[in-house]
This record gives structure tokens, sequence and C-alpha cells, in this order.
């Protein structure tokens, strides 16, 4: 996948996508009458900033915007439709030329092509960031969509990608769960219960 340059935003070069999905049953627990399903969309992606400083990056922040939406869609597609979805979040995985604040730049692109699908999604999306060789393992944060203190869908989505990031590159990351933890019961604010629609209750 290519986005090409343009006269104010730079040329994203994908290398490759990778969606990955799971179904949950149980986990030690009684058998789920519906399985929850955990995803994620990761995309290896040309770091142009990788090897030097550059003082304006924030161009390539506008440039991704198109991939956040391509990624976001193909894994809605995979989970079951935008109804399905109640948990989200994403991170970043830089490779060693490059710094956290090129991970940075994924912050609202990740968040923009989740929220353009998922009607209603007032939460803030949760993140990290972080800085490894090929092979790094990056665990994406979750939480509901709609409501950050739903306690029951606070989760963790471990992506990995064999060869990647080379050092040149940056491993981009969204995650979606279909509902919460398998068992959860350690009480908290639950879905059903959100009467506000502030993002944080």
């Amino acid at each position: 996948m290519l986005i090409p340059a343009t006269p104010t935003l730079p040329e994203i070069d994908v290398r490759k996508l990778v969606v990955s999905v799971e179904d949950v049953w149980h986990d030690n627990g009684p058998r789920l009458a519906k399985a929850l399903r955990r995803g994620s969309a990761a995309a290896v992606v040309r770091n142009p900033y990788a090897g030097r400083y550059v003082e304006d990056i924030q161009p390539m922040m506008e440039a991704l915007k198109p991939l956040g939406r391509e990624m976001a869609a193909r894994l809605v597609e995979a989970l079951g439709g935008p109804a399905r979805i109640e948990g989200y979040g994403k991170g970043a995985l830089v490779g060693l030329a490059g710094e956290l604040e090129h991970g940075a730049l994924w912050h609202v692109p990740g968040g923009y092509g989740m929220r353009d699908l998922l009607e209603g999604s007032h939460a803030i999306v949760p993140s990290t960031t972080k800085i490894g060789p090929a092979g790094t393992t990056i665990d994406i944060p979750i939480h509901h969509r709609v409501a950050a203190y739903v306690r029951s869908h606070f989760d963790t989505l471990e992506v990995r990608v064999a060869d990647a990031p080379r050092p040149n590159e940056m491993l981009l990351v969204i995650g979606m769960t279909t509902g919460p933890r398998p068992h959860a019961r350690v009480g908290g604010l639950r879905a059903d219960e959100i009467a506000k629609f502030d993002g944080q209750r």
C-alpha cells in the first residue's frame, strides 16, 4: 500500500499490513454463550524521519489518516461489523533509528480511523508507544469505547510482527474487542450503566 506524497504531506510507504483475530470461549471459567472476539491491525510503515532529527514532523500525522481509516475498516469487518465493537486501543512501535515522538504521530490518525467508523465512541483511545528492534512485542491497552471507566473492558492485546519494525520503520497498531474480559467480576461501572457521554463515565 502506498499513499503518494503531496506538496505538503510526506509519502506513506506501507510494507505490510497484518490483521489478527482470536475467539475466546473461556478463561478457565464457565464457557461463554458467544465467544469474545479480539483483534488487531498492524501496519509496517517506513519512517521518513529515521536516523535524523526533523523539527516539523506534524505533516506525517495528517498523511497517516487514510491508513488509520483503512486499518479500522479491515479490523471492524474482521470482528463482525461496527455494532459488535465495544473496546478499542492503539499503539506504535518505533524502529531503533527512530524516536518516541515519531510514534506519537499515530495518536490522531490511529484514533481517527476507529472513531470515524464507530458511532458514539466518546472515550479517549488509550495508547502506548515504545522503541524496539524487529520482533519486539507491544502491548496495546484496551478500554470501553464509550466510557473509559467501564472496568470490565480493561484489557490488553499483545501484538508482534516477526520482521518488524526494521530500524527505519514503525509498526502502527490498532486493537478492538467485542466485549468485556471473559469472566469480568471485579465490580465498577458496567457497560449497561453508562449514563454520561463525556467518555469517562
